[in-house]
């Protein structure tokens, strides 16, 4: 709030003066408001719509670009293992249709297998083993003593007889290291058949997983239908524990979904099952790591958006403010233009009024004056009334209240004649005179104690009386409307160099604050708002002082009365411009 009342425009709270012809026509506060609400809609909707909208394209874009993204390493990474498994599963069958039974029951050609095995396919096989019929493993080469195991109660085996070929999830098993193995079924030429089974480290899937370029703190394994981990996992566990996501539907394509982990935190999970394995691949990202990038792009974008508005509502409101200003000054000047005009039709008449009464009364003065007169000297000649002192002295009292009369109408008359006037030399002690008669009685009646210093050194210099005698007016009528009963009023005039007289007018009336002194000569501005003031009369004497030439200054404190200064140039010519 301090703010606002610091910042807003100075026809805010511009107060209407008394009603007429000469107000303002306009509701500055209303055109204002008007002004910033139109343009700043105008400006700001269309900038804040498209703002939103390009708000929620780009990140609508770029989530869609993560589950794509996702999505396509899903699918290539489920290509690779499958290749990978069923390059395996081919060179396993191939093994079994190119060899018989018995030569692979020899023991050193089914080493020499392994090492062709492990030569061709860059790693992968731990060891390989022959089983018969019955589920004993008759043959076996490998790093673990395996050979004689029996396998016909295990679920694998059972598997292969039915479906001629398994893979099977990782597992401890006899070897106690995690691995998977990967069974093929062969027909001798008896009819009876045999198992060559062979043992996969998960060392490759380790490596390829570990290898994929994941943002989002993104985290790459294999499950099964389970979801036990198949693979190590960087954030959901080693191999063969229990994954605390759900296992997702199966689904015959590469799917991507969106969940929350058990500490609320958002996920982006991308899975594909795949074929004929009991494998489930997965990679899932952290949703805000892998939207931190856009969360700054979203930054930028409402920074641009704020500064925009800021800009934006800057200049509308400073380009509102000065139209808006410009209307009020424009304003203003008609109504000052009409309100001198006002002023002076107004003189005009109470020049012509008073001119009028001059002379109305000065004719029946002249009529008692001249009986009065000839009165006197009858009773001067006639011997019997010499001595009748009381009856002179009535008559005396007649000729001085005629002669007092004569002089109120002079004045009237002079003020009126100089309400018009132009350029003559003056005496500022008249001048001043002639101001205070006018304000005598009111000054009687509220016995306010009148004093005059006029120094003697100044000279009669010529200006514009009539102007001259408004301007005292002017500010002795303020003075008098400050002044509370009983106050005092000074005058005083001296030289104040050798071009210039100075006029200062003090009271002790109530004062004005420090507030209201820097504002009292602008147009429309009183202290005395509702009680008949209309914020002018100092405007207008501020003008009628600059143009005679002269200035005016004020000094004021509240409860210790005021003082004008008026400079009052001695010579025209030199301020006629």
């Amino acid at each position: 709030m301090k703010f606002w009342r610091k910042t807003r425009p100075s026809f805010w709270d511009k107060r209407e003066i008394a009603p007429g012809a000469s107000t303002h026509q306009f509701n500055y506060r209303r055109i204002w408001k008007l002004a910033v609400l139109l343009t700043g809609g105008v400006a700001l909707v269309p900038l804040i719509f498209i703002t939103v909208v390009n708000y929620e394209a780009m990140q609508d874009a770029i989530a869609s670009e993560f589950l794509l993204r996702t999505t396509r390493i899903v699918s290539n990474t489920r290509r690779a293992i499958s290749f990978f498994l069923s390059e395996r599963k081919s060179a396993l069958d191939f093994i079994v249709h190119d060899n018989s039974f018995e030569s692979l029951n020899n023991k050193e050609r089914l080493a020499g297998i392994l090492e062709n095995l492990k030569r061709s396919f860059g790693g992968g096989f731990v060891d390989i083993g022959v089983v018969d019929s019955s589920g004993f493993q008759n043959n076996y080469v490998g790093p673990y003593k395996l050979e004689g195991k029996n396998y016909s109660g295990q679920e694998w085996f059972k598997q292969v007889v039915d479906s001629g070929m398994h893979i099977s999830d990782v597992f401890l098993g006899y070897r106690k290291v995690p691995h998977l193995v990967i069974a093929v079924k062969g027909i001798n030429q008896n009819g009876s058949f045999y198992v060559l089974r062979s043992a996969l480290s998960i060392a490759p899937f380790e490596g390829l997983l570990s290898n994929l370029e994941l943002g989002g703190m993104g985290d790459a394994f294999m499950i099964n239908h389970q979801g036990i981990l198949q693979t190590p996992s960087r954030y959901h566990g080693n191999v063969l524990q229990k994954l605390f996501l759900l296992v997702p539907k199966n689904s015959p394509k590469t799917e991507v979904l969106e969940e929350k982990n058990r500490f609320g935190q958002d996920l982006l999970i991308g899975y594909r099952y795949i074929d004929d394995t009991p494998f489930i691949l997965m990679i899932v990202k952290k949703k805000e790591e892998l939207m931190r990038p856009w969360y700054r792009t979203r930054l930028r974008l409402i920074a641009f958006l704020l500064i925009s508005v800021t800009v934006i509502l800057t200049v509308i409101l400073g380009t509102a403010t000065y139209m808006v200003r410009r209307i009020q000054i424009a304003d203003e000047k008609r109504v000052i233009t009409l309100h001198q005009v006002e002023y002076a039709n107004k003189m005009a008449s109470i020049g012509r009024l008073a001119a009028g009464v001059a002379h109305e009364v000065n004719n029946p003065l002249a009529i008692i004056n001249e009986k009065a007169g000839l009165i006197k000297d009858l009773f001067t000649f006639r011997g019997e009334y010499v001595t009748d002192h009381k009856l002179i002295g009535l008559v005396d009292s007649i000729l001085a209240s005629v002669k007092r009369a004569g002089t109120i109408t002079r004045r009237l008359l002079n003020f009126s004649r100089n309400l018009e006037a132009g350029i003559e030399p003056i005496n500022l002690k008249e001048v001043i005179l002639e101001v205070l008669s006018f304000m005598g009685k009111e000054a009687e009646l509220r016995s306010i104690e009148i004093a005059m210093d006029v120094s003697e050194d100044i000279p009669k210099f010529e200006t514009d009386r009539g102007r001259l005698q408004q301007i005292l007016l002017n500010i002795v009528n303020n003075a008098f409307a400050a002044l509370n009963d009983g106050g005092h009023l000074d005058i005083k005039a001296n030289r104040e160099d050798r071009d210039h007289v100075s006029v200062i007018i003090t009271d002790d009336g109530c004062g004005i604050s420090k507030e209201d002194l820097n504002r009292i000569f602008e147009p429309f501005f009183s202290t005395k708002t509702g009680q008949g003031g209309t914020g002018l009369g100092l405007s207008i004497t501020y003008g009628l002082v600059q143009e005679i030439g002269g200035k005016i200054s004020v000094r004021s404190e509240l409860g210790r009365g005021t003082s004008f200064g008026i400079s009052i140039p001695i010579k025209w010519e030199k301020n006629k411009k």
